[in-house]
């Protein structure tokens, strides 16, 4: 499947949970991905999920991955034991997903114009949506946000159900990012409820 070909990707904020889902289907529609993961045990689980199309790098790597300098301490992972067969990523990328505004604020010079921005955490102002939306308009750079709630995670206790009466997974909220990223090309400044009905927009 090459519905994501040619794309560039960078997964920055959660190795888990949401921003892996998103991950795995931006490997699998044929992207090159980079993924920020924080400890030891999330970058060995997500270069054993992804493969080769994607490099894992710690948080504080990604500047270096993405102007191809190296830094002392700064982790970088692919598949293999060096990671030789990870994709390079020097210039910019034309997708991010951030959890959240801060993370990805430092980001916007490598984001290419014409690409996307989705943040990925429950809590976006849409306000804030809205004004970095309006901040990347002149560059072309769409900004939408998803809002999950109500999604399955590992260890988490009993929560009243949405009204659709389950709750959801981490790969419905990457189908809605993915959505908004590379398929609604006339949005932005968007916030779109992922919950089951339990919110509103």
């Amino acid at each position: 499947m090459t519905k994501y070909a040619r794309r560039r990707a960078l997964v920055v904020g959660e190795a888990t949970g949401i921003g892996l889902a998103i991950a795995k289907r931006l490997v699998e529609g044929g992207a090159s991905v980079l993924l920020t993961a924080r400890t030891e045990e999330e970058r060995a689980h997500a270069v054993a999920e992804l493969g080769s199309a994607a490099r894992v790098v710690t948080p504080s790597a990604v500047e270096a991955a993405l102007t191809g300098e190296t830094g002392a301490g700064e982790a970088v992972i692919g598949t293999g034991p060096a990671g030789d067969d990870a994709p390079a990523f020097r210039g910019g990328v034309d997708l991010l997903f951030a959890d959240a505004i801060p993370t990805a604020r430092p980001l916007l010079p490598h984001i290419e114009d014409g690409g996307a921005i989705v943040l990925t955490a429950p809590t976006p102002c849409p306000d804030d949506v809205r004004a970095l939306a309006a901040e990347l308009a002149s560059r072309g750079i769409r900004v939408n946000a998803v809002a999950p709630g109500c999604i399955e995670a590992p260890g988490s206790g009993a929560v009243p159900l949405p009204p659709l009466g389950r709750l959801g997974v981490a790969e419905e909220v990457a189908r809605a990012a993915l959505f908004l990223a590379t398929e609604a090309t006339f949005t932005t400044g968007a916030r779109l409820p992922v919950d089951g009905g339990l919110g509103r927009p």
